[in-house]
């Protein structure tokens, strides 16, 4: 076959996940778990660099549990995070955020990993492997084929330069922020202007690390242009980035090392951990980067054989540690529909993708609500990066899309019916979190103040369920509908199930 000639494939698959990172891969081994045939291609060959190494626990003893990696990821050696640190908010002194209900009486599951992505991305596509999924790396997605009555399949180029075609009964875009077939679902991207930012981002050989037992704490520390995080990856490897005003996009891009090095010397308390600590020499980790790090949503997750996952289908700003949490969260609720869809199992499939688009929205949408009201309660008067987000400076115009997108589900309340009322909620959020961290100097070791605050419980709710369910193969309570009419997850968490029958 000559390079770029056009062969119509014989091959058919049930499931074809474009993109092979955390998404794609739980995505397409959800659904091998359950028999069906799934091929993943990949542009790239694994490993490959990427950025986003901060873990929540629901990713580790949840999604990881259910797909049956756990224990591999355990035994890779990462670094242990029982929390975050942060300098942010009023108080000029760091507190801690930590995952377990008590500090003292912490549980086996209220901790994450700090990760090199290169190897977690590739025991997660491993794994895939293992369970079934045929993946194809180095191969490029270019178009999607469709009738007028729903997505059939991709036209791919292989690594040879051969256009193929391949069909399946559902098609997975997980192929990230830039990926080329998101459209075809239909909607377009909204683009937050509150989180609209830009991260420099690289790698030092070392770096002081936080007292035990938080020394692989992300530690997030808020300075006059913006934040700065600080991951401890080894303990001689740092990933160090900061998130500054987009108006400071034509200084970076013009000399981004020069950039990254002025604004950690700009802020004292990540300063001060790297002293004479040099930059990274070993690849990839050599490099600095920019990244426009803009949050936003598509205002369609899914279309009659298609749908999105991970990046292809939102982003929100990474102070909280999100985005490999929302990204396999969203995949696993994508292969919940998809399962349910292929075995019929007397379940719409129109009903089955709108509790995944449901459900993805609702996710993302607390999230989105959380670090609004987390940037608003830094104080400083002072400097124009966070003066721009307070509460009140969050457009009508955002404000009204955001409500059109969560459908007033964020936060379990059906009442939010419109801008005003969002902007309050926000606004009274930001109270809520702000005093949950005035309580911890006086806490008592047994019990965490952080979660005492209604905010905080939220935007870790459904984590929480996902960790119940890896661990004990189910919520310990019974699960309820997100909404009148939804679907729950099955026994095995990887389908749905009608609570009404």
């Amino acid at each position: 076959m000559n390079p770029g000639q056009v062969m119509r494939s014989e091959e058919d698959f049930d499931v074809i996940v474009v993109g092979g990172g955390p998404a794609g891969a739980t995505v397409a081994a959800a659904v091998a778990l359950r028999g069906h045939r799934v091929l993943l291609l990949e542009q790239h060959t694994f490993p490959r660099y990427q950025i986003g190494e901060s873990l929540l626990p629901s990713t580790v003893h949840g999604v990881c549990r259910i797909l049956g990696v756990e224990a591999e990821v355990a035994k890779a050696g990462f670094k242990v995070k029982r929390g975050g640190t942060f300098r942010w908010g009023r108080n000029r002194d760091p507190w801690q955020f930590s995952f377990a209900l008590s500090p003292r009486l912490a549980d086996p599951t209220s901790f994450a990993y700090q990760v090199e992505r290169s190897r977690f991305d590739t025991i997660l596509l491993d794994n895939a492997r293992r369970v079934g999924v045929e993946v194809r790396e180095g191969c490029r997605v270019g178009s999607v084929l469709a009738d007028e009555e729903r997505v059939r399949g991709v036209r791919l180029t292989g690594p040879d330069g051969a256009t193929v075609e391949v069909r399946a009964r559902y098609v997975v875009d997980a192929s990230g922020n830039g990926s080329r077939i998101h459209s075809q679902v239909g909607g377009k991207r909204t683009y937050s202007d509150f989180f609209r930012n830009i991260a420099v981002f690289g790698y030092f050989a070392g770096g002081e690390r936080l007292p035990k037992p938080n020394d692989g704490n992300i530690f997030c520390a808020a300075f006059d242009e913006g934040w700065i995080w600080y991951i401890p990856l080894r303990d001689d490897l740092t990933s160090v980035g900061a998130v500054v005003s987009r108006e400071n996009a034509a200084a970076i891009q013009r000399d981004p090392a020069a950039a990254w090095r002025r604004l950690i010397d700009s802020c004292s308390e990540v300063r001060d951990l790297l002293v004479d600590v040099p930059r990274a020499t070993e690849a990839p980790y050599d490099q600095v980067r920019v990244r426009k790090d803009y949050s936003y949503w598509k205002t369609r997750l899914w279309t009659p054989g298609m749908l999105l996952v991970g990046d292809a289908a939102c982003f929100v700003d990474p102070v909280l540690s999100s985005g490999v949490h929302l990204a396999t969260y969203g995949a696993l609720l994508a292969a919940r529909s998809i399962n349910s869809g292929i075995e019929a199992a007397g379940l719409d499939e129109d009903r089955c993708f709108e509790e995944f688009e449901a459900r993805y929205r609702h996710e993302y949408g607390r999230f989105y609500e959380f670090l609004v009201s987390f940037y608003d309660m830094h104080q400083d008067e002072r400097s124009y990066f966070w003066k721009a987000r307070k509460v009140t400076h969050v457009g009508a115009t955002e404000l009204e899309a955001f409500v059109e997108l969560v459908g007033g589900l964020a936060s379990g309340d059906a009442s939010l019916a419109g801008p005003g009322t969002a902007g309050a909620r926000l606004a009274a959020a930001s109270s809520d979190i702000d005093r949950a961290v005035g309580r911890l100097p006086d806490s008592d070791g047994r019990r965490n103040p952080l979660f005492e605050s209604a905010t905080i419980r939220q935007v870790f709710q459904e984590g929480a369920v996902l960790q119940e369910r890896g661990v004990f193969g189910g919520p310990l309570e019974d699960e309820a509908p997100l909404r009148p009419g939804g679907l729950v997850a099955s026994e095995d968490g990887l389908a749905w199930v009608d609570p009404g029958r």
